[in-house]
């Protein structure tokens, strides 16, 4: 038993109230090393009434390590605990202190959760495990309004630059409603829709105001009232973390200098404002000059935002933000932010844009996800790329499960491209048997499956600004084909909870460096195989079937046999199946 792989601490992600009455504790052993482990818990004040040994799953392996986890319900909601870690024939005991042969008589030298407080416990919106998210750039999913069109318009589908507009507003989106609620979008995450000069609107010049081009005020409200009546959630883009260079406080800067009254709303060094050598004497959102950093520490910046970010959860209906550039806003920011939009609508989405490892933000006392690219670069290279191997691909799952919560897990923001990030489609560089595979995996996963705009009917794209170009309208330049396979896997995650958070993971194979893989979710009604073949030859799996009638869920091009007590499935080249069954519940 190699001991210095094994870890725990009594916080974060490995000690956490689930609920408010529920403990969950983790623990990391080197890989293959443990052959059983289990938590001795009890209630410090009643340690021998209380006294339980209770075993914990390994629900995680990457390269190196396996992961435990088991939950107790404290009938105090107080826990002592220490680990009985088993292999083989060996044991040893694990305590706050050191390990140990003999079983731990003291309470006291043991690993504590002090008391699980209601409060605190960290609630994610229940309606985001079941959403399916549809991300819109406004100015160029659709013209609604004509008489809003921006001065020199060009041409609907002429090639996108960092600086053209063609139109697109939020009447163009209200037009478009039924499409998206046939399509089965529940949620739309709406990139900046407030007045600023460019196209992607990211640089704010009046944070209470719709863009001249989208709309009013009324428009707003009109589009939220409208998508909530189809059941669809509306998430808005707070850019908090810099403004444009027309917002008025920055304008005043620009004009008084260090005497302005504004002048500690920003991160200045040297006054005048001015840029040398290509960079800023001012903190900016990159390098980029016409957006300037906001001084979220100020106590006016902070009872601004703060008032915009209620604003437009109390008095439009929005149901949650998510938050650019949200790494590099101070923290105590975040927390405030937190309490005030919680406290205008307990149920919005808090969605933080943060493109790596996120645990920090996910506490319960600031986000409720972060945009999930680590899934997103990793689903990719496996299945859209082919950089990596089945095995490397479900280590690289694990190691993402183990870093967060369980109830962040069931929220993330899983998606596969953006308005940052080249189209799926291209980097498949045009292959859609490689995009749906990875479509499919999207939207069997926990988490909350995003596409994104244009996706689901072929739109191709590399990088900005070419990812930002115009949705297409006209059916017959539409791949309708692709779009019915994006009806039918939306349908199929819709129809079957244990796709969706409900269900546990499981990963039955994964072909060491190559190219097969099979996710197993299951909740207590169902158990549902996935079965993937990433490669240009056709794929044979043979799984353990169990018990019950196994049925064909997603229509595809495969040949299934049941032999004994084993379920055999040919798959052909870049072929996918999704077969289910109802478990027989225990006596």
């Amino acid at each position: 038993m190699l001991l210095e792989a094994i870890y725990h601490q009594s916080k974060r992600n490995w000690a956490y109230a689930y609920d408010k009455d529920t403990i969950r504790l983790r623990l990391r052993a080197k890989k293959d090393d443990l052959t059983e482990a289990l938590a001795l818990t009890g209630d410090k004040y009643a340690w021998e009434e209380t006294r339980a040994l209770i075993p914990l799953s390994k629900y995680a392996s990457d390269s190196m390590f396996d992961y435990f986890e088991g939950e107790v319900k404290p009938p105090y909601h107080r826990l002592k605990y220490a680990f009985l870690l088993k292999s083989g024939q060996e044991q040893i005991w694990m305590t706050e202190t050191d390990f140990q042969e003999e079983e731990p008589d003291d309470p006291g030298r043991m690993f504590q959760f002090p008391y699980i407080h209601p409060g605190a416990v960290f609630e994610p919106p229940d309606w985001v495990k079941d959403a399916v998210f549809y991300q819109i750039f406004p100015e160029r999913f659709s013209n609604g309004d004509p008489s809003r069109n921006p001065k020199d318009i060009e041409p609907w589908g002429s090639d996108p630059t960092p600086f053209n507009f063609f139109g697109g507003d939020l009447q163009g989106v209200m037009d478009h409603l039924d499409y998206l609620s046939e399509l089965g979008i529940t949620a739309i995450y709406f990139t900046p829709i407030f007045q600023a000069t460019t196209n992607h609107k990211y640089d704010t010049e009046d944070y209470l105001k719709v863009d001249r081009h989208f709309g009013d005020a009324e428009t707003i409200k009109r589009l939220v009232e409208q998508c909530h009546k189809r059941g669809i959630k509306v998430l808005l883009d707070a850019v908090f973390n810099h403004s444009g260079k027309t917002f008025a406080p920055f304008v005043d800067v620009q004009q008084n200098g260090s005497k302005s009254r504004y002048a500690n709303w920003f991160h200045v060094h040297e006054f005048p404002l001015d840029v040398k050598d290509g960079v800023p004497t001012y903190d900016t959102f990159g390098f980029e000059p016409h957006m300037p950093k906001l001084n979220t520490e100020n106590p006016e910046v902070k009872e601004y935002l703060l008032k915009v970010a209620e604003y437009w959860i109390k008095d439009v209906g929005a149901d949650g933000w998510r938050l650019d550039v949200a790494d590099e806003v101070d923290n105590a920011f975040w927390q405030d932010f937190r309490r005030v939009v919680k406290q205008a609508n307990p149920d919005a989405y808090i969605l933080g844009e943060v493109w790596n490892e996120a645990s920090a933000w996910l506490q319960g006392d600031q986000f409720d996800a972060a945009m999930n690219y680590p899934f997103t670069e990793a689903v990719n290279r496996f299945f859209v790329m082919g950089k990596m191997h089945a095995d490397q691909f479900v280590h690289a799952m694990a190691k993402q499960l183990s870093r967060y919560v369980h109830q962040a897990s069931e929220v993330a923001f899983n998606l596969l491209d953006s308005h940052d990030t080249p189209r799926l489609l291209t980097l498949a560089q045009g292959d859609k048997r490689k995009m749906k595979l990875a479509a499919l995996f999207q939207f069997s996963y926990m988490g909350a499956p995003c596409i994104y705009y244009g996706d689901e009917i072929g739109l191709e794209g590399g990088g900005d600004p070419e990812c930002r170009r115009c949705m297409e309208w006209d059916e017959a330049k539409q791949d309708r084909e692709l779009l019915d396979f994006y009806k039918t896997i939306i349908a199929l995650r819709h129809a079957h909870p244990a796709l969706r958070a409900k269900g546990s993971i499981r990963f039955p194979q994964a072909s060491l460096g190559g190219s097969q893989l099979v996710l197993e979710r299951q909740s207590d009604e169902e158990r549902i195989l996935v079965l993937f073949n990433r490669s240009e030859e056709t794929a044979m799996f043979e799984l353990e079937a169990g018990e019950g009638e196994w049925a064909d869920l997603l229509e595809s091009d495969h040949r299934i046999a049941l032999e004994g007590g084993t379920l055999a499935v040919e798959l052909p080249a870049y072929g996918y199946a999704v077969l289910g069954t109802t478990p027989l519940k225990p006596e």
